[in-house]
């Protein structure tokens, strides 16, 4: 029987200002600014739909939330991007318009929407930065310890390889969007791990997380090192591992090499009960989707966030609480890791209630 795992994240989330962590809010409804009562309107972009909690957890999650706060009097309106940064700006002006009191922004681009989160400054509508750091004034920012996802994902792949794992060994990384801050953060993660051990024979910065731009990126990187001479490949992410496995698959490699993943999708949880996929890692999305919620009504509401500056790493960049460890050989069982044992043509029913608990925060 084959050993196979999912890296959970158990608490690695931030919620930060200028860097600092906010521990949480203060006051009550009762102590809410007196213009702003429950009766409020929080809108929700999220920025594409091949990577499904957006649509599935995200929105659904903060929805909820917001009523709950709220004594139901509260609303969300959402939009998605759908990886389109210009479509993203003109559903984020359509909420300034609409003159929504605060907005939560998952941004398709960081960079270019900066334009469009000053002019919501300007019509004195806060933004909250939600998953990705945008640039603008934004008020608040809420994620996870995004480099720490990419050294959990680096190391599993060095663990995979084993003792022998050297210089000669070839990895391919895919790496997320370039528009979005994240994915440099999981490549510099993942970097940490890998630069010195192996060889990253070729790397791509994937468009829109596209898992055809990655089945297509994958195919280029198979012609030019071999398919026999590919020992792991990095994807940050479990949407692009999909497309990478076909691309193999396409190119014809039978045996394929350990491939790393995010998000632990339905679909990718049953990739690697079936041995196709190594590895996903999985951050509690209801935590940070509920904290989101938290702080877009306190903002509202005149009640304070509270916050504190993290402990930082070595050469002073942010640490924050709470830790990954790649379950699977040498990872033995703790509150911060799930293992799933499981070997080809299992049935899937326990691994959809695995995904359920998952995504339910556990």
């Amino acid at each position: 029987m084959r050993r196979i795992a999912i890296s959970v994240a158990a608490s690695t989330m931030t919620l930060s200002l200028s860097a600092c962590g906010a521990l949480g809010v203060t006051g009550t409804s009762s102590e809410a600014s007196p213009t702003r009562g429950n009766d409020i309107t929080v809108g929700v972009l999220m920025p594409e739909k091949t990577n499904t909690r957006y649509e599935e957890f995200d929105y659904p999650i903060i929805k909820a939330k917001v009523a709950s706060l709220t004594e139901n009097k509260g609303k969300t309106v959402y939009a998605n991007g759908e990886a389109d940064p210009d479509k993203q700006a003109d559903q984020m002006q359509q909420m300034i318009d609409d003159q929504v009191d605060v907005i939560l922004l998952d941004a398709v681009d960081s960079h270019a929407i900066a334009e469009t989160v000053q002019k919501a400054k300007d019509a004195g509508i806060p933004v909250i930065a939600y998953d990705r750091l945008a640039e603008g004034p934004i008020d608040a920012y809420v994620s996870f310890d995004n480099e720490l996802v990419g050294e959990v994902q680096g190391r599993s792949i060095i663990e995979a390889l084993g003792e022998k794992a050297d210089t000669s060994d070839k990895i391919v990384m895919m790496n997320g969007s370039p528009t979005d801050p994240n994915a440099g953060q999981f490549k510099a993660g993942a970097r940490s791990e890998l630069d010195g051990k192996v060889t990253i024979a070729e790397s791509f910065d994937t468009k829109g997380w596209s898992p055809e731009a990655a089945e297509s990126n994958m195919a280029e990187a198979l012609e030019k090192i071999g398919k026999d001479n590919i020992a792991a490949v990095y994807s940050a992410n479990d949407a692009m591992a999909g497309g990478i496995i076909k691309a193999l698959e396409d190119g014809g490699v039978t045996k394929l090499p350990p491939i790393t993943g995010q998000d632990a999708e339905l679909s990718a949880v049953q990739r690697i009960v079936a041995g196709d996929q190594y590895m996903s890692v999985y951050k509690p999305y209801p935590q940070e989707a509920e904290a989101a919620a938290e702080m877009a009504v306190a903002k509202i509401q005149g009640k304070g966030i509270q916050f504190d500056a993290p402990r930082l790493r070595q050469g002073g960049q942010p640490h924050h609480q709470g830790h990954l460890r790649p379950a699977g050989p040498g990872g033995g069982p703790d509150a911060g890791q799930h293992q799933v044992h499981g070997r080809r043509g299992r049935h899937l029913q326990g691994v959809r209630h695995l995904h359920e608990r998952l995504q339910g925060g556990l």
